[in-house]
């Protein structure tokens, strides 16, 4: 095989070896073995975790004898556009069937990876979903418990406000909106909580781009809130039906 030492590198690692010199024709070395730079890539980003701007394509031959290995595990083959990607995979298929005289490889599309990532963030959606119906039921109870022992502690001041002309409305509202003015902390601490570990995630996973939503950020704040007012409903009920003249004696 010609073991040819030639490479074409991207424009990160070009920036990095080379600075702002022309880098054509000079050598760089890859695993103690000079290479001659032969061509430069366009820049192209990420793409599936890779950053193809900080990598160098050396030929097969060469690097099978460089790295010791006697095959190749992948390869990667890019399509004209799109549609001539069904006609790229049956010539891959047709070549290496040939050379194999079996098909004993499989193809892997992007479509199929991306499919294949989709479903398994489908299911951790699914199991994280299950896991915040859980919290949020489990705070709901523990709002509801807070607002019990208010009410309980605040027995007199409800008759106060009773014996002052206030109506079951009005109390009712006066409690409903102390538990949703709870389950509202609790939620904006919650979400601060989160942005700052996505902040944290991303920048030890830069790959991985993670950015809060902003209509997500509502959808959860507005079902913090709706949870506090529904567990807190109960409560705020039971203060505004407690008797006045009881109440002021402290009655519960």
């Amino acid at each position: 095989m010609n073991q040819q030492r030639i490479v074409v590198i991207g424009p990160k690692l070009r920036h990095e070896v080379f600075g702002d010199e022309d880098a054509l024709g000079k050598t760089v070395r890859i695993a103690g073995t000079q290479f001659r730079v032969v061509g430069l890539l366009e820049p192209k980003g990420q793409a599936m975790g890779i950053d193809l701007d900080d990598i160098a394509i050396i030929p097969v031959a060469t690097g099978l004898k460089l790295f010791n290995q006697s095959g190749l595990f992948r390869i990667m083959v890019q399509a004209r556009d799109v549609p001539s990607i069904p006609r790229a995979i049956e010539q891959v298929k047709a070549v290496l069937i040939d050379r194999h005289r079996e098909e004993d490889f499989t193809v892997i599309t992007q479509d199929a990876m991306i499919k294949s990532f989709r479903s398994i963030i489908d299911a951790l959606t699914v199991a994280l979903a299950g896991i915040a119906a859980i919290s949020l039921a489990v705070a709901g109870i523990g709002i509801m418990n807070v607002m019990l022992v208010s009410v309980s502690e605040r027995v007199t001041e409800v008759g106060l406000l009773k014996a002052l002309g206030g109506r079951r409305r009005q109390i009712t509202l006066l409690f409903l909106a102390e538990a949703v003015f709870l389950s509202g902390i609790g939620a904006a601490a919650g979400l601060l909580a989160g942005i700052a570990m996505a902040g944290v995630a991303g920048r030890i996973f830069p790959a991985f781009p993670l950015e809060p939503s902003g209509v997500w950020i509502g959808i959860v704040m507005t079902l913090s809130l709706a949870i506090g007012g529904t567990f807190g409903l109960m409560p705020a009920r039971r203060a505004a039906r407690l008797p006045a003249a009881e109440a002021l004696r402290g009655k519960r």
